[in-house]
């Protein structure tokens, strides 16, 4: 591959990572005034509407959604519904940074995922070395919050929850890298993303109750911004793992850079989120790991 696509692929890579770096933060803001659930279906419903006007008239829209809808339900069900509900809930349990942090597990998830679905994207000495360097500061995080933290135990069992979203994301990235249809990407995140909303705000009215929000502007700039990086983050991410060659282990290793990114964010937002000298050594060696990867393995794609 010429250097110019690889870097093409790197930088929206990037862009990418860096918007869902932010997403932490928000959610916490946003969780002051709207139960999970029904934030979570509000943000991906509006983020699916956003991305109507990008998908090249509502007549071609529909005609592509009724002929993949089969793959657009799997996908908004693992995607979106299955990810989010759980990822919400998790969120409740833990603190922004800490979220950001075992979220940066999903390049293992991700790599033994493809390893098993996908022929073409198999696991390597050097893959695994630096995903396991990555994960290990990921548990020096985990293990401070599970033993340091007066809610340990809460602590302990949103981490697992936010394991488990992770691993429903990378099921989410098979069925992507295994899509052959000619839907575009916007348009395939529009609809898959736009009926997972659906399917969580469904979902909040039986667990959650009788909608409760309190309207106030910290709480709508959060809805917008969350809804924004959905938009726009997917729709990268889908584009980039349709493009032939690019490896879906590979390129969930620049998820690495997300617990990094999402902890310094929490930590300048949020009031009761700080660093401690564990979570910063955490973050060196997560830093070191995917810089080693691809310092060591230039190529993203082969």
């Amino acid at each position: 591959m010429l250097n110019l696509k690889r870097t093409k692929i790197i930088l929206l890579a990037i862009t990418a990572c860096l918007l869902w770096s932010s997403a932490f933060a928000f959610i916490k803001i946003g969780l002051d005034y709207c139960a999970p659930i029904l934030f979570a279906g509000t943000r991906f419903i509006l983020a699916g509407i956003l991305l109507l006007p990008f998908c090249g008239g509502a007549k071609k829209y529909f005609k592509s959604v009724g002929k993949n809808f089969k793959a657009v339900v799997i996908l908004s069900f693992f995607q979106t519904f299955l990810l989010y509900s759980l990822f919400f809930w998790g969120m409740t349990l833990v603190s922004g940074s800490t979220g950001a942090i075992v979220t940066g597990s999903s390049p293992l998830i991700a790599a033994i995922a493809a390893h098993v679905f996908l022929k073409d994207d198999k696991l390597t000495l050097r893959k695994m070395f630096c995903i396991f360097s990555g994960i290990f500061g990921i548990i020096l995080i985990s293990f401070e919050s599970q033993f340091t933290s007066a809610g340990s135990f809460k602590e302990l069992l949103g981490i697992l929850i936010l394991l488990a979203a992770t691993f429903a994301s990378s099921i989410g990235n098979v069925i992507v890298a295994v899509d052959k249809s000619d839907m575009s990407p916007i348009a395939l995140n529009s609809a898959q993303i736009g009926l997972g909303g659906f399917m969580l705000l469904i979902l909040s009215f039986v667990l959650e109750g009788y909608p409760q929000v309190a309207i106030t502007k910290q709480f709508v700039l959060a809805l917008l911004w969350l809804s924004f990086i959905s938009s726009a983050g997917f729709s990268i991410w889908f584009y980039l793992i349709k493009k032939e060659r690019v490896k879906v282990s590979e390129l969930n290793m620049w998820k690495f850079i997300i617990p990094i990114f999402g902890a310094l964010i929490s930590w300048m937002l949020l009031k009761n989120d700080t660093p401690s000298v564990m979570s910063v050594i955490g973050m060196l060696i997560v830093s070191l790991s995917v810089l080693f990867f691809f310092i060591k393995n230039p190529s993203l794609v082969e």
